[in-house]
């Protein structure tokens, strides 16, 4: 736990101006890919399991809650290389979905629910319409950010209850995104593929790069 403190003060004003503004860009991009897409979106297909994850109002605070989830690794990092690295990684994984989103746009399809007896999820459902579904980006992140957290605690020795908190989070956020019906199952699986695999290549580059980063 020491271990973790002392990374955590290590370049903290870099890692948290610099988490900011990675944020205020990518939603910069998200945004303006999800306005203005090549082509009509495609409305994605639902699975039975779409109608087994009731939707929940209580998913809300999960699905937010990805936000300070995505800023744990940075600020668990021992140095400037691998902070950067990690960086152009999770950068190259935002890319890499804004391509698809603008390419090959798909859309969330109507839920069916009456959202103004829901006025808590109004702010979400204002700015984040239903377009960029899938791969879940949502999802992709949350996975990329757990991998690397579960490494660092490997890293640091953490007991092995933090490793489990932080996969059930990790969980919890995959839950979310259809709970809230901000995406459907396929927008699920599609975004773990991808963060798994970002995540497996990024983590093999920087261990070889900053060996016990």
């Amino acid at each position: 736990m020491r271990q973790i403190a002392v990374r955590a003060l290590t370049l903290w004003p870099l890692k948290a101006a610099g988490t900011m503004g990675f944020m205020g860009l990518f939603f910069w991009g998200y945004f303006a890919v999800l306005h203005a897409p090549l082509a009509t979106p495609l409305a994605m297909p639902l699975t039975p399991l779409d109608a087994w994850i009731p939707f929940t109002p209580v998913a809300l605070p999960v699905y937010g809650s990805l936000w300070v989830y995505i800023s744990l690794p940075p600020a668990l990092l021992s140095g400037l290389r691998p902070l950067l690295l990690f960086g152009a990684w999770i950068g190259a994984l935002c890319l890499a979905c804004l391509a698809v989103f603008w390419v090959f746009p798909t859309a969330v399809p109507a839920a069916g629910i009456d959202w103004s007896l829901h006025p808590e999820m109004a702010v979400i459902k204002g700015l984040d319409a239903a377009g960029n579904a899938c791969p879940s980006l949502h999802v992709g992140s949350a996975v990329f950010a757990a991998a690397w957290l579960a490494r660092l605690f490997r890293a640091v020795g953490a007991p092995r209850w933090l490793e489990w908190a932080s996969a059930l989070h990790c969980a919890a956020i995959l839950w979310s995104t259809v709970a809230t019906r901000q995406h459907v199952v396929l927008d699920v699986v599609a975004g773990l593929l991808v963060g798994g695999a970002f995540a497996a290549a990024s983590l093999r580059h920087v261990a070889r790069r900053c060996p016990g980063f």
